[in-house]
């Protein structure tokens, strides 16, 4: 390394955080290409800060001596570049040869596998299952999924994305309902690409695994939504792999319908709406986008299948830890509550236009983490009107998330 290199950061997830009384940022990876969690604190959190792209060692040296009146020694410098760019956190060459074999690895592997088992929810099967029958019979679930109930059948859902221990029961309101009252076969799943993607929608062919056994996609299916779509799905494939907001929906499934029916899916991933909201742009004004949902709805007209469509989300996320000056309070906590269930009423009533008004009202205040999948769920559902199961908040003071759980009918 050279005093003209000029070291950059990649794009990276940052949030404040607090030990022992000392304030700090941690830095996290949203595409999974490293599963470090880095925590900076003053002053190496200042020299960092630095690290991007613009500025050579010797201008971050020159900066560090105005600010402070010392010198900051090459040697130290190029100790902090090391550290970072070992742990997959810099734009440098180290780290497209790292990006390139797990890409590579990825496109090799004949299915999508589990990449959250063992972390956010248990790998192994029995314990899975326990865990997951433990979300029926919360005291906040719904209990346990009882026999085939008569009535309308479910055309789709809204469950969340947020880990098991977390969001669990609100999960299990939404799977009871298609336990007790599905006939689905194919269930078409929109998730959330939290590291953001190219293109506003992503198929995989790969079976989706889960320690309960894969969640076969129906290439058939995908095949034909692709003839009418008249663009590449698969071009953004590679956002697939990290990503938890359909392998969560993928492990419910197997859960609920594993053993009693044989099923297939067809995962898809959106990301256009903040993308709109920060151009002030049409949420349709990319022409790809009303054309995916013109070729979905034909597609499945078109299917001999039964076809559900499931949506998984989470709804907002406020406080420090998302970029908000103060931490959050009951008053907040309670005025989120509301805004959320405003949001909500323009979900149930299938109203893809009310839904993006509301959150563009405020500029998406509140960062709606579903935006896109719920928007696709809404403009490619059949006529149907929805019903809110169940509304939840984890409340951490550094960092809320809600969630909520909807059947469609």
């Amino acid at each position: 390394m050279n005093l003209t290199d000029r070291p950059k950061l990649r794009a990276l997830e940052a949030f404040p955080v607090e030990a022992n009384g000392t304030k700090g940022v941690a830095l996290r990876d949203p595409a999974g290409f490293t599963e470090s969690v880095l925590v900076l604190q003053p002053p190496l959190l200042e020299i960092v800060s630095l690290f991007d792209g613009e500025h050579t060692l010797l201008d971050i040296q020159e900066v560090f001596m105005r600010r402070h009146g010392e010198l900051l020694f090459r040697e130290r410098l190029e100790e902090i570049l090391t550290a970072l760019d070992q742990h997959g956190f810099l734009d440098s060459p180290s780290f497209a040869q790292r990006r390139e074999a797990i890409e590579a690895s990825f496109r090799t592997s004949p299915t999508r596998p589990a990449a959250h088992a063992g972390s956010a929810y248990a790998g192994e099967p029995d314990a899975l299952r326990r865990q997951i029958e433990s979300c029926f019979i919360h005291a906040e679930g719904p209990g346990r999924p009882g026999s085939v109930e008569p009535g309308a059948r479910p055309e789709g859902i809204i469950a969340p994305h947020i880990d098991f221990h977390r969001g669990g029961p609100v999960y299990a309101w939404a799977y009871r309902e298609l336990a007790e009252r599905s006939d689905a076969d194919l269930f078409v799943i929109f998730g959330t690409c939290h590291a953001g993607m190219s293109d506003p929608f992503a198929l995989t062919l790969k079976d989706y695994e889960t320690p309960f056994g894969a969640a076969p996609v129906d290439r058939e299916f995908c095949e034909a939504l692709g003839r009418r779509v008249a663009h590449d799905l698969l071009a953004s494939e590679l956002a697939h792999r990290a990503e938890h907001s359909i392998e969560f929906q993928a492990v419910f499934l197997r859960y609920v319908f594993g053993g009693r029916r044989e099923f297939t899916v067809v995962p898809l991933l959106a990301s256009f709406l903040h993308e709109n909201l920060l151009a002030g742009s049409d949420p349709e004004a990319d022409r790809r986008i009303p054309r995916f949902f013109d070729a979905l709805r034909d597609t499945v007209a078109a299917s001999t299948r039964r076809v559900c469509l499931i949506a998984g989300v989470d709804l907002a996320h406020v406080g420090p830890r998302f970029g908000d000056p103060e931490p959050v309070g009951a008053a907040r906590l309670a005025r989120v509550e509301r805004e959320d269930r405003a949001m909500l009423e323009a979900v149930a009533a299938v109203d893809a236009g009310a839904f993006y008004d509301s959150v563009a009202k405020d500029s998406d205040s509140r960062r709606i983490c579903g935006l896109s999948p719920i928007y696709t769920l809404l403009r490619s559902l059949p006529p149907a009107h929805g019903r809110l199961l169940r509304y939840a908040q984890w409340p951490d003071p550094q960092g809320v998330v809600s969630f909520a759980s909807l059947v469609f009918e």
